[in-house]
C-alpha cells in the first residue's frame, strides 16, 4: 500500500505512545449535572485541554468504546492562526519548528507537513478508542482532503474506507478561488470491520410504498426476492439457485412438489437466463408465510418477500433509506450554521463557521444506536454535543457526547452552548408566515398578470403592516408571497447533562513513593487495567480486601494502593499471605492474576505456583502478555 512521506513523519510516527497519562479532574462550578447528582466521568464530558493529551487520557475508560468519532479538524487553509508544538522529543524537530513560521499561515511552506505531523498522533489514538463496530467521519476542504485521505487509509487500512461525501455548504458559492466558485466540503468516512450503516427515516413518500396490510393489521411492502445488480448469477452463489413451488389455487408456497402439480418458479434474469434467490434454501424454509408468487401481464412468474414497516431499522431491508454520497439541501448551509449559533448565543465568537446541526445528526443517525457514545476532539463550538442531545429528543435513545477543547473558550462558548441547549433559552428569529400560493405558467401570466399583481399588491396593502417585510417569488412554476417578521421567543430545552473537565498532572508512576502527584485509586486502578491488558476498565469500585478491579478473557487485575505517602512506604501497602489467600478465595475461574503493589513478602517461586504474576509498584508498570 502506498504510504504519504512528509517531514517530521519519522519523529512523529509513534509519538502518540509517549504521551503522558493524565488524570480527568472534574469542575463542578462549571458542571451541570442531573438534578441531585454529582458530576461525574460515566456521564457526557466537555474536557478544556489539549486533544492529544485528552484522548489519552481517554484511553483507560474508553478504549475499543467509541461507537462513533465526528472530527472537523482545521482545514489547513493559511488563515486560520492554529500552532503546531506537540512538544515532540527530537532536537531535529524541535529545530526544524523553533525556525519556521508559528502560528501556520499561508506564507508558511512547510504548513501541509505541520498539520500532518499534528493530525497523525491524533488518528493513532482515535483509532485506538473506536469500537470494533465505530465509524470516523472527518471533515475537510481541498486543502488537505487528499492527504487526509492517504494517511487514514496508512492508520485504519484501505479496507476500512467507507465513503468521501460531498457537502453542498455554499449554494451560492464561495469567492476565495479564481476561476471556479466552491459550493461544497467533504466528510471522508472510515470504520471498523463491524460497522454497518443504519440508513435514515424514511419519508412520507416511501412510507406509503408500504400498502399492503397482513391479517394482524402490519403494514408491509413486497420487494423482489432474485438478487438483482452486481453477483446476480447463478455461477455466482449456485446454492441460491433452486426451485419455488407455487400452488396458483391457494396461493401457497413450497419447496417441494410431491404431486407434481405446482408451479415451478426459477430465478430467472431479465435475459431469461439463470440468476439467483436474495436467500439460501433455508431461510427460505423459515419464512415461506413471508413469501407471495404473482404472475405479471407477459406470463413470467416472480416470488416476492414481505418487508414489515414496523420492524427493523435495515437498510438491507428497506425498512430504513440509504444514504448518498452527495448532502444538498439548507440545512447543510454554513448560513443555517452561523444563523443557529447566534440564536442560541446572541453572536459568533469563533473565526469560522460552526458545522452545520443537521449534518452531525445524520452522521449520528447513520453510525450509531441509542445507546451510543460520540466523541469530538475538535469541539469548537459544541455543536456534536447540540447534534446529540437532538437526536435523542427525538427518538427517547441515551446517546452519551465526550467534546475536547483546547482553546479559552471551552466554557465559555462550547460548554455553555450546550448549557443552553440543555436548560433552554431566548432568541430573537425570523418568522415566516406564506401569505399566497399559486401556480404560475406563462400562458396563464400572459391572460392575468395584471390580475394576480392586483391580488399581490391587495396582500401588501392589507397586511404589510403586520410585517417587517412581505417577499414575492416565483420558483418552479409557483408564486409565493411570504411575511417575514422579527419575533422573541424561548426555544425549549432538550435536557441532559455534562460533566467539565481539565488534565491533571502526568501519572507518573516513578514518583509514588516521593509523595509527588499522587494519583486517585480509581485513576491509578485504570491506569494500570489498561498499560496490563490493553483494554479500558469503565467502572473502578471502592478498594478491595483482594484488590480486584477488573478482569479480562485471560487475567484478573489487582491492585493495592491508598494515595497516601506513609501508608505506601508501610507494610500494610505489600502484598502477603493473608491478601495472597483472599485473591485465591474470590477469583474461582482459571485465569492469572495480575498484582500491583509496592512489595511482596513471599517468593517467587510461591507466586508462580498459584499463577500470580507480581509487578511492583513504581517500577513495573507494564503490558503482560498472555500465555
Amino acid at each position: 500500500m502506498p504510504t504519504l512521506e512528509f517531514k517530521g513523519k519519522q519523529f512523529v510516527y509513534s509519538h502518540h505512545l509517549g504521551v503522558p497519562f493524565r488524570e480527568l479532574q472534574v469542575e463542578e462550578d462549571k458542571s451541570l449535572p442531573i438534578k441531585g447528582q454529582q458530576p461525574s466521568l460515566d456521564d457526557n464530558l466537555i474536557i478544556h485541554g489539549d486533544n492529544l493529551e485528552a484522548l489519552k487520557a481517554l484511553l483507560p475508560t474508553h478504549a475499543g468504546k467509541i461507537d462513533c468519532i465526528f472530527i472537523d479538524p482545521p482545514y489547513n487553509t493559511g488563515n486560520e492562526g492554529w500552532c503546531y508544538n506537540d512538544n515532540v522529543r527530537s532536537p531535529l524537530m524541535k529545530e526544524w519548528l523553533k525556525k519556521s513560521a508559528n502560528p501556520v499561515d499561508k506564507e508558511d511552506l512547510e504548513r501541509h507537513d505541520k498539520w500532518l505531523c499534528m493530525m497523525w498522533p491524533r488518528l493513532n489514538l482515535l483509532k485506538e478508542l473506536l469500537s470494533e463496530s465505530g465509524s470516523l467521519w472527518v471533515t475537510c476542504d481541498d486543502n488537505e482532503v487528499h492527504r487526509l485521505s492517504q494517511i487514514l487509509d496508512e492508520i485504519f487500512g484501505e479496507d476500512a474506507f467507507v465513503a468521501n461525501i460531498v457537502v453542498e455548504n455554499n449554494r451560492k458559492g464561495r469567492n476565495d478561488k479564481e476561476h471556479i466558485a466552491l459550493t461544497h466540503e467533504y466528510m471522508l468516512v472510515y470504520s471498523n470491520d463491524e460497522y454497518l450503516s443504519r440508513g435514515l427515516e424514511l419519508t412520507p413518500e416511501q412510507i406509503a410504498e408500504f400498502s399492503q396490510i397482513g391479517d394482524d393489521g402490519r403494514r408491509y411492502a413486497l420487494r423482489d426476492l432474485r438478487k438483482r445488480g452486481s453477483e446476480d448469477r447463478k455461477e455466482d452463489r449456485e446454492s441460491m439457485f433452486f426451485p419455488i413451488y407455487w400452488d396458483e389455487g391457494t396461493g401457497e408456497l413450497s419447496l417441494e412438489d410431491t404431486e407434481g402439480k405446482l408451479t415451478k418458479i426459477l430465478p430467472k434474469r431479465g435475459d431469461n437466463s439463470d440468476g439467483r434467490w436474495r436467500w439460501g434454501f433455508e431461510r427460505v424454509r423459515r419464512n415461506l408465510s413471508d413469501l407471495v408468487a404473482r404472475r405479471s401481464k407477459s406470463g413470467r412468474t416472480d416470488v416476492e418477500y414481505k418487508v414489515f414497516l414496523d420492524e427493523a431499522d435495515d437498510v438491507k431491508t428497506g425498512t430504513r433509506k440509504k444514504p448518498k454520497s452527495v448532502w444538498v439541501g439548507p440545512e447543510y448551509s454554513t448560513d443555517h450554521a452561523s444563523t443557529l449559533i447566534k440564536e442560541i448565543l446572541g453572536g459568533n465568537p469563533l473565526k469560522h463557521s460552526p458545522k452545520p446541526l443537521a449534518q452531525v445528526i445524520q452522521a449520528i443517525q447513520l453510525s450509531v444506536g441509542k445507546n451510543g457514545v460520540v466523541l469530538d476532539s475538535f469541539a469548537g463550538s459544541g455543536t456534536t454535543a447540540h447534534a446529540v442531545l437532538e437526536a435523542n429528543k427525538r427518538d427517547g435513545g441515551q446517546r452519551r457526547f465526550i467534546l475536547v477543547e483546547c482553546e479559552d473558550y471551552a466554557d465559555s462558548l462550547t460548554a455553555e452552548r450546550v448549557r443552553r441547549v440543555i436548560n433552554g433559552y431566548p432568541y430573537t428569529g425570523t418568522q415566516r408566515d406564506e401569505l399566497h400560493r399559486e401556480n404560475i405558467t406563462w400562458s396563464t401570466f400572459e391572460k392575468k398578470h395584471s390580475k394576480v399583481l392586483d391580488h399581490v399588491a391587495s396582500i401588501e396593502n392589507l397586511q404589510g403592516h403586520e410585517y417587517d417585510k412581505i417577499s414575492k417569488q416565483i420558483k418552479d412554476g409557483v408564486l409565493t408571497v411570504t411575511g417575514e417578521r422579527k419575533v422573541k421567543g424561548t426555544a425549549p430545552g432538550l435536557g441532559g447533562s455534562f460533566t467539565y473537565c481539565t488534565l491533571g498532572e502526568p501519572i507518573d508512576v516513578e514518583s509514588l513513593l516521593t509523595g509527588k502527584g499522587l494519583p486517585s485509586f480509581e485513576a491509578l486502578a485504570r491506569y494500570v487495567f489498561y498499560t496490563a491488558t490493553g483494554h479500558s476498565l469503565a467502572k473502578v469500585s471502592e478498594p478491595a480486601p483482594d484488590g480486584f478491579i477488573g478482569e479480562t478473557d485471560l487475567f484478573r487485575v489487582h491492585l493495592f494502593y491508598q494515595p497516601d505517602r506513609e501508608w505506601l512506604r508501610s507494610n500494610d501497602a505489600a502484598l502477603n499471605g493473608e491478601r495472597m489467600s483472599a485473591i485465591e478465595k474470590n477469583g474461582k475461574s482459571s485465569k492469572r492474576a495480575i498484582v500491583f503493589a509496592v512489595a511482596k513478602f513471599m517468593s517467587q517461586k510461591e507466586l508462580t505456583a498459584r499463577r500470580i504474576e507480581f509487578c511492583q509498584l513504581p517500577y513495573a508498570v507494564h503490558r503482560i502478555l498472555g500465555d
